[in-house]
């Protein structure tokens, strides 16, 4: 079973949000702009659960 989980931030962030969330087991499954905000980034992340 997966786990997934979505972040928002400012594209100069994005990649140390990025790299925080791997120590933490997360993988970037997809990374798209953040339209409403007009200089944001959305980052969907997917972890596997322990079972």
């Amino acid at each position: 079973m997966n786990q997934y989980k979505v972040e928002t931030c400012k594209v100069k962030y994005a990649e140390q949000k990025m790299n925080e969330m791997a120590k933490e087991g997360w993988q970037v499954v997809a990374v798209s702009p953040d339209i409403a905000a007009g200089y944001g980034v959305i980052i969907t992340f997917e972890r596997k659960l322990n079972s």
